[in-house]
Protein backbone atom coordinates (compact mmCIF):
# COMPACT_ATOMS: atom_id res chain seq x y z
CA UNK A 1 0.00 0.00 0.00
CA UNK A 2 2.61 2.29 0.62
CA UNK A 3 4.84 4.06 -2.43
CA UNK A 4 7.89 6.32 -2.57
CA UNK A 5 6.27 8.62 -4.68
CA UNK A 6 2.79 10.61 -4.06
CA UNK A 7 2.60 10.20 -7.55
CA UNK A 8 2.53 7.04 -8.26
CA UNK A 9 -0.87 5.54 -9.71
CA UNK A 10 -1.85 1.90 -7.65
CA UNK A 11 -4.92 0.35 -6.37
CA UNK A 12 -5.27 0.30 -2.50
CA UNK A 13 -6.76 -2.03 -0.66
CA UNK A 14 -7.81 -2.02 2.87
CA UNK A 15 -5.43 -4.14 4.94
CA UNK A 16 -7.16 -7.15 6.80
CA UNK A 17 -6.69 -5.89 9.95
CA UNK A 18 -8.05 -2.44 8.64
CA UNK A 19 -10.99 -0.38 8.56
CA UNK A 20 -13.42 1.59 5.80
CA UNK A 21 -13.80 3.88 8.47
CA UNK A 22 -10.29 5.79 6.71
CA UNK A 23 -12.21 6.65 3.42
CA UNK A 24 -15.44 8.52 3.91
CA UNK A 25 -18.94 7.73 2.16
CA UNK A 26 -20.95 9.78 -0.80
CA UNK A 27 -23.27 11.49 1.00
CA UNK A 28 -25.99 11.62 -2.51
CA UNK A 29 -26.41 15.23 -1.96
CA UNK A 30 -27.63 15.19 1.53
CA UNK A 31 -26.52 17.98 3.60
CA UNK A 32 -24.33 17.96 6.56
CA UNK A 33 -23.46 20.15 9.33
CA UNK A 34 -20.18 22.12 7.97
CA UNK A 35 -18.08 20.65 10.40
CA UNK A 36 -19.24 16.81 9.38
CA UNK A 37 -19.09 17.52 5.94
CA UNK A 38 -15.69 18.95 6.30
CA UNK A 39 -14.83 15.68 8.03
CA UNK A 40 -15.99 13.59 5.16
CA UNK A 41 -14.43 15.68 2.56
CA UNK A 42 -11.19 14.82 4.11
CA UNK A 43 -11.41 11.02 4.53
CA UNK A 44 -12.77 10.98 0.94
CA UNK A 45 -9.61 12.97 -0.16
CA UNK A 46 -7.58 10.40 2.04
CA UNK A 47 -9.17 7.52 -0.22
CA UNK A 48 -8.61 9.31 -3.25
CA UNK A 49 -4.75 10.88 -2.83
CA UNK A 50 -3.68 7.15 -1.55
CA UNK A 51 -5.29 5.92 -5.02
CA UNK A 52 -3.83 8.08 -7.58
CA UNK A 53 -1.31 10.31 -5.36
CA UNK A 54 -1.13 14.23 -5.62
CA UNK A 55 -0.86 14.88 -9.21
CA UNK A 56 -3.35 12.03 -10.46
CA UNK A 57 -5.70 13.39 -8.34
CA UNK A 58 -8.47 16.40 -8.76
CA UNK A 59 -10.90 17.98 -6.78
CA UNK A 60 -13.58 16.87 -9.79
CA UNK A 61 -12.70 13.59 -8.51
CA UNK A 62 -12.78 14.07 -4.96
CA UNK A 63 -16.18 15.94 -5.25
CA UNK A 64 -17.72 13.08 -7.53
CA UNK A 65 -16.21 10.42 -4.68
CA UNK A 66 -18.20 12.04 -2.43
CA UNK A 67 -21.04 13.21 -3.95
CA UNK A 68 -21.04 16.72 -3.88
CA UNK A 69 -20.75 19.53 -6.15
CA UNK A 70 -17.46 21.19 -6.84
CA UNK A 71 -18.59 24.40 -5.12
CA UNK A 72 -19.62 22.51 -1.77
CA UNK A 73 -15.94 21.28 -1.67
CA UNK A 74 -14.30 24.56 -2.20
CA UNK A 75 -16.35 26.02 0.04
CA UNK A 76 -14.13 24.17 2.50
CA UNK A 77 -10.91 24.16 0.48
CA UNK A 78 -9.58 27.01 -1.55
CA UNK A 79 -7.49 24.13 -3.78
CA UNK A 80 -6.12 20.66 -3.69
CA UNK A 81 -3.16 22.02 -2.06
CA UNK A 82 -4.83 23.24 0.89
CA UNK A 83 -7.08 19.99 0.99
CA UNK A 84 -4.30 17.52 1.03
CA UNK A 85 -1.60 19.42 3.55
CA UNK A 86 -5.14 19.70 5.81
CA UNK A 87 -4.66 15.70 5.02
CA UNK A 88 -1.20 15.30 6.33
CA UNK A 89 -1.52 18.14 9.02
CA UNK A 90 -4.57 16.06 10.04
CA UNK A 91 -3.27 12.34 10.19
CA UNK A 92 0.01 13.20 11.72
CA UNK A 93 -1.51 15.02 14.27
CA UNK A 94 -3.65 12.44 15.00
CA UNK A 95 -1.47 9.69 15.03
CA UNK A 96 0.57 11.87 17.48
CA UNK A 97 -2.14 12.32 20.25
CA UNK A 98 -2.89 8.84 20.09
CA UNK A 99 0.33 7.41 20.83
CA UNK A 100 0.95 10.12 23.32
CA UNK A 101 -2.17 9.80 24.76
CA UNK A 102 -1.96 5.82 25.60
CA UNK A 103 1.83 6.15 26.55
CA UNK A 104 0.96 9.10 29.24
CA UNK A 105 -1.86 6.99 30.45
CA UNK A 106 0.54 3.86 31.50
CA UNK A 107 2.72 4.20 34.67
CA UNK A 108 5.89 2.42 34.30
CA UNK A 109 8.31 2.79 31.53
CA UNK A 110 7.17 -0.81 30.34
CA UNK A 111 3.71 0.30 30.11
CA UNK A 112 4.28 3.34 28.28
CA UNK A 113 6.31 1.76 25.49
CA UNK A 114 3.60 -1.26 24.91
CA UNK A 115 1.14 1.04 25.38
CA UNK A 116 2.18 3.88 22.44
CA UNK A 117 3.45 1.33 20.59
CA UNK A 118 -0.38 -0.32 20.50
CA UNK A 119 -1.69 2.69 19.90
CA UNK A 120 0.05 3.24 16.63
CA UNK A 121 -0.38 0.07 15.14
CA UNK A 122 -3.91 0.51 16.00
CA UNK A 123 -4.28 3.91 14.51
CA UNK A 124 -2.29 2.56 10.97
CA UNK A 125 -4.78 -0.52 11.14
CA UNK A 126 -7.79 1.98 11.19
CA UNK A 127 -6.18 4.40 8.82
CA UNK A 128 -4.52 2.82 6.03
CA UNK A 129 -4.76 5.47 3.58
CA UNK A 130 -3.76 8.26 5.92
CA UNK A 131 -0.65 6.32 6.76
CA UNK A 132 0.25 5.83 3.08
CA UNK A 133 0.06 9.77 2.63
CA UNK A 134 1.93 10.70 5.62
CA UNK A 135 4.67 7.79 3.97
CA UNK A 136 4.86 9.22 0.95
CA UNK A 137 5.19 12.77 1.96
CA UNK A 138 8.29 11.78 3.66
CA UNK A 139 9.88 11.25 0.28
CA UNK A 140 8.08 13.44 -1.46
CA UNK A 141 10.07 16.40 -3.78
CA UNK A 142 7.49 18.92 -2.55
CA UNK A 143 9.38 21.15 0.46
CA UNK A 144 5.70 21.26 2.06
CA UNK A 145 4.62 17.96 1.85
CA UNK A 146 7.87 17.02 3.21
CA UNK A 147 8.40 19.85 5.82
CA UNK A 148 4.68 18.64 7.02
CA UNK A 149 6.08 15.12 7.61
CA UNK A 150 9.45 16.22 8.77
CA UNK A 151 7.47 18.24 11.56
CA UNK A 152 5.47 15.05 12.77
CA UNK A 153 8.62 13.13 13.04
CA UNK A 154 10.55 15.65 14.64
CA UNK A 155 7.57 15.91 17.52
CA UNK A 156 7.15 12.29 17.86
CA UNK A 157 11.01 11.59 18.33
CA UNK A 158 11.49 14.98 20.47
CA UNK A 159 8.82 12.98 22.54
CA UNK A 160 9.88 9.55 22.64
CA UNK A 161 13.20 11.00 23.63
CA UNK A 162 11.92 12.26 27.26
CA UNK A 163 10.77 9.02 27.82
CA UNK A 164 14.47 7.71 27.35
CA UNK A 165 15.47 7.94 30.46
CA UNK A 166 19.26 6.36 30.82
CA UNK A 167 21.90 8.07 33.11
CA UNK A 168 24.61 10.29 31.74
CA UNK A 169 22.77 10.07 28.34
CA UNK A 170 23.32 13.59 26.54
CA UNK A 171 20.24 14.59 25.44
CA UNK A 172 21.87 14.46 21.73
CA UNK A 173 21.74 10.50 22.13
CA UNK A 174 18.41 10.41 23.62
CA UNK A 175 16.95 12.15 20.45
CA UNK A 176 18.95 9.86 18.22
CA UNK A 177 17.44 6.70 19.73
CA UNK A 178 14.11 8.30 19.48
CA UNK A 179 14.40 8.85 15.96
CA UNK A 180 15.37 4.87 15.24
CA UNK A 181 12.26 4.32 17.39
CA UNK A 182 10.17 6.24 15.21
CA UNK A 183 12.06 4.44 12.12
CA UNK A 184 11.54 1.47 13.14
CA UNK A 185 7.98 1.86 13.57
CA UNK A 186 7.21 3.55 10.32
CA UNK A 187 9.44 0.73 8.36
CA UNK A 188 7.53 -2.09 10.22
CA UNK A 189 4.19 -0.66 9.59
CA UNK A 190 4.78 -0.03 6.38
CA UNK A 191 6.02 -3.63 5.60
CA UNK A 192 2.83 -5.08 7.17
CA UNK A 193 0.19 -2.73 5.05
CA UNK A 194 2.28 -3.95 1.92
CA UNK A 195 1.72 -7.75 2.49
CA UNK A 196 -1.78 -9.52 0.54
CA UNK A 197 -1.38 -12.20 3.37
CA UNK A 198 0.85 -10.62 6.23
CA UNK A 199 2.30 -12.85 8.95
CA UNK A 200 0.75 -11.13 11.86
CA UNK A 201 -2.35 -9.59 12.78
CA UNK A 202 -2.25 -6.29 14.18
CA UNK A 203 -1.87 -7.53 17.94
CA UNK A 204 0.59 -9.96 17.31
CA UNK A 205 2.87 -7.19 15.57
CA UNK A 206 2.27 -4.50 18.19
CA UNK A 207 3.13 -7.01 20.78
CA UNK A 208 6.27 -7.92 18.62
CA UNK A 209 7.49 -3.89 18.09
CA UNK A 210 6.98 -3.66 21.62
CA UNK A 211 9.30 -5.89 22.56
CA UNK A 212 11.94 -4.78 20.08
CA UNK A 213 11.83 -1.48 21.25
CA UNK A 214 11.47 -1.89 24.76
CA UNK A 215 14.13 -4.59 25.15
CA UNK A 216 16.36 -2.64 22.57
CA UNK A 217 15.99 0.42 24.69
CA UNK A 218 16.44 -1.62 28.16
CA UNK A 219 19.46 -2.96 26.79
CA UNK A 220 21.39 0.89 27.02
CA UNK A 221 20.65 1.13 30.58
Amino acid sequence: MTNSSPDARHTVKFHPSGSPSDGGQPTAGNRLPAAERREQLLAVGRQVFAETGFHGSSMSAVAERAGVTKPVLYQHFDNKRALYGAILSQVGESLEQAVFSAAMAASTGREQVFAGVDAAVQFVAQNPYGFQILLAAKNSTDDEWRGLAHRWRQSMATQIAALIVVEGMLPAHQEALAYGVVGMVESMMGSWLDAENPALDAASLSADLAALAWFGLRGLS
